[in-house]
Formats: C-alpha cells, structure tokens, sequence
C-alpha cells in the first residue's frame, strides 16, 4: 500500500485527524525553530562563530531529546496526554518569547543557549505525548500504517518548517532581531497545536488508571535499571548489537562532516553571511532528498539482500563516494556528498529498525528503542565536540576528512566480520512482502 493510500485509510478517524494536524503544526514549529537556532548559532553578522560554538548548539538541539527521552514514558504514564498537548505548547510559548526576548536585547549566548535547552526539554515530552496517545485514536488493526505515516510526514513538516524559517530570514533580516522574530513566529505556531488539542475530550488520549503503578520517584529508578538490563540484553545479540553499533558509527562520522561543511560555507567558500547560508541550505536540501531517496530504495534493496549485507554496502559505499566527492574542496562536491550521505543513514537506520525488531525480544524492545534513541542523538554530540579538537578555524581539514570517509569504510568491514553475512535473504517470501 502506498503512503497516500495509508493516510487516506487512517485519516478517516475524526479524532486522528485532530492528532495527526497537531503533530504536524507542532513539527512544522520545530522547522522554524531549529532554523532559527541554526542560523544565530553559525549565521548571524554579529557573530564568529568557532568549531567549540557549533558543538555547544549540537548540544543544545540534541541532548535533551538523549537524556530526557527515556524518562518522559514515566510521566506520561501519570498525567492526562491531552492536558500535556494543550500545556506544553503554551510553556514552549513562553520560553520562546522569553528567548526572543533575550536574543534581541543581546544577552551572552549562554542566556539564550540555557533557554533553548529548555524549549526542547518541553518539547521532548510533547513528542512522547504525541507518540503515546496514537493507540487511542486508531483502530488496532490500522495501528501500523498509523505509525508509519505520522512520522514521515512529522519530518516532511520539519523540513517545510526550515524551509518557511529561511523564508522568513530573508524578509525579517540575518541580524539578532530577526533570530528574534524567528523565535516568536515558532513560539506563536507551535501554540495554535494547543487549541487543535483541545478540541479532543480530556480523556481520550488516556493513560488509563493502574492502582498498581509504582510511583514517580521508583518508575524513574527503574528506567535506570531497564536501561542497563537493555544493554545487557542486546550486547549478547550479534546482530542487533551490530546493527546499533553502525548506526553509533555513522551518526558520529556523519556530526564531524556537518559541522565541517558548516564551518567550511561560512569561512572557507565565502565570506558573505547571508551567501554562505543559502549554499549551506542547498547542502542540507540534498541531504532530506536522500533521506527520501534511501526510503524508495532500501525495501527494493533488502528483497535482494539481507539488511545485514545492506548495512556494510551503504557504509563503504557512503566513505569512498565522500572522499572523492570532497577531496578537492569544492562546493559542488559538498553539496553531492549531503545527498550520498543522506542515502547512506537512512539506509542505515532502516536497516537497523528492521534488525532490532526482528531479534530483541518484545519484553526488551522499548528499552533497547531508549538505548538506541540515546546513541542516535549523543553520538551526533559527541561529534561535535571532537570536531571542535581537529577543525581549523575555517573549517578545511583534510584530516577531520579522512578520519570520517575511513572511518565508515572500517565501520563496514567490521561491521561484516561481526556478523558474518550472506547477500541472499533468508526468507525471501516474507522479505518481499
């Protein structure tokens, strides 16, 4: 069944569609935010931006979603899913005003970074919230294609949402004011997902009333205890282990050529802000179209091969396509290499989704899922901090180069001597279904 048919079957429920366009304003917000974050982090006139910076805004935009991501299921347990879609929209509000407010009077940059950190803690919940009340408005056997078609087009909101943001640069300027006003519009938009909220019934989105759940401060311990039982669990399964292990790899490799490219479009190709930004844009552009790319491509690929024999492929394939795309330094080669790399960790991730569904066991999946959320984001951090060590300050390093188009090569291989596949599926009547 195609995308179109999918959501046309699942948007027959009244109070999905209610969800579903909460969802989609939220992350449209979110677009417009991350942009604005982007943009005052390496893009604003008044700023030189350094390799420490780009790794603090990582930071800012990707650790509350690894640390606070496998806590919020313990909240969202407790409190009414509803009131947490109509509240934390209107918390993000003000933060945001607060923000803006912050950015425009010119406050050091760890006044606005700490008001950011806050913005997205909120939000991480929100999304839990979101993910957590979708049983409630599907019929179960509908629940599947629900789950497949709200997140891609939650990231196609997103996209659009960086798309309006850039938009909305141009017309309210690159200085702090327009980060400012960047920061309202998102606080404003993400604020009308409330009032689509609240048009659901209070109690519709659950979570049903358990006498026998443990309190708050207890549920917490044991997300510390589960997230250590997941990791004991996984690390004993080959191939899930290894599959997670590549996605690490890749998301780590993939954090020091971004921050790379970015400080590359701003002080190396040119000098003009507002020149560097619009090049950098067509780079991340390229980048979603291979997203989108790998999500056409992979099912095709893994009917002729097994994820395992998949994962290896894209790895290698994604290191010697970098290094000789961006060898010379071109802009033209930067641009191609967002899109091979783009196709690269989709595929990866995939992949991966695929392999840990199939192998954990369902009494461990939620868990290792945490882990994997964690990995997913924290490595991109991590990346970011290690790139601040090795990046001059215009960001061309051929060094920072090998060390990632080698290091997905090696990912590879060691990703195959690990698991040890073969090129054909293993079961090639359900592998095409």
């Amino acid at each position: 069944m195609s995308f179109v048919s999918d959501l046309r079957a699942v948007l027959r429920g009244r109070d999905f569609r209610r969800l579903y366009a909460t969802r989609l304003v939220s992350q449209f917000s979110d677009g417009v935010f991350q942009f604005a974050v982007a943009g005052y982090a390496f893009f604003t006139p008044e700023k030189q931006t350094s390799a420490a910076e780009a790794a603090i805004a990582f930071a800012v935009l990707l650790l509350p979603y690894s640390v606070l991501g496998p806590f919020a299921g313990v909240f969202i347990d407790r409190w009414s899913r509803r009131q947490i879609l109509v509240i934390a929209p209107i918390v993000r509000g003000v933060l945001l005003l607060g923000a803006a407010l912050l950015v425009a009077l010119g406050t050091p940059d760890w006044c606005f970074y700490a008001a950011a950190l806050a913005v997205l803690g909120v939000n991480r919940f929100f999304l839990s919230a979101l993910s957590a009340s979708l049983p409630h408005v599907v019929e179960e056997e509908r629940l599947l294609l629900a789950n497949a078609v709200t997140p891609t087009s939650g990231t196609v909101a997103t996209f659009v949402g960086a798309g309006a943001g850039y938009l909305l640069r141009l017309a309210f300027g690159p200085e702090h004011s327009g980060t400012a006003g960047l920061l309202i519009v998102s606080g404003v938009v993400f604020g009308m997902s409330a009032l689509i909220a609240s048009t659901m019934h209070r109690d519709l989105l659950g979570p049903s009333f358990d006498p026998n759940l443990p309190q708050a401060r207890q549920a917490v311990r044991h997300v510390m205890s589960g997230l250590i039982d997941g990791a004991r669990h996984v690390v004993h399964l080959r191939a899930p282990a290894a599959a997670l292990g590549s996605m690490a790899a890749h998301r780590f490799l993939y954090g020091l050529t971004i921050v790379m490219t970015v400080m590359l479009y701003r002080y190396y190709f040119t000098s003009d802000v507002e020149a560097g930004l619009n090049e950098v844009t067509g780079v991340l552009a390229s980048s979603g179209a291979g997203f989108f790319m790998a999500a056409l491509i992979t099912p095709w690929a893994t009917e002729r091969f097994r994820p395992e024999a998949w994962i290896p492929i894209m790895l290698a394939t994604g290191g010697v396509l970098m290094l000789a795309l961006c060898l010379p330094f071109q802009e033209i080669g930067f641009v191609a290499m967002g899109f091979v790399l783009g196709v690269t960790g989709q595929s990866v991730k995939i992949c991966t989704d695929t392999i840990v569904q199939r192998d954990v066991e369902d009494a461990y999946l939620g868990r290792v899922f945490s882990i994997y959320d964690m990995l997913f984001n924290g490595m991109l951090v991590a990346a970011a901090a290690a790139a601040a060590l090795f990046l001059p300050a215009n960001g061309k390093s051929y060094t920072v180069l090998l060390i990632a188009s080698v290091g997905y090569v090696a990912s590879a291989v060691v990703y195959r001597l690990v698991v040890g596949v073969t090129t054909r599926p293993a079961q090639p009547q359900q592998a095409a279904r």
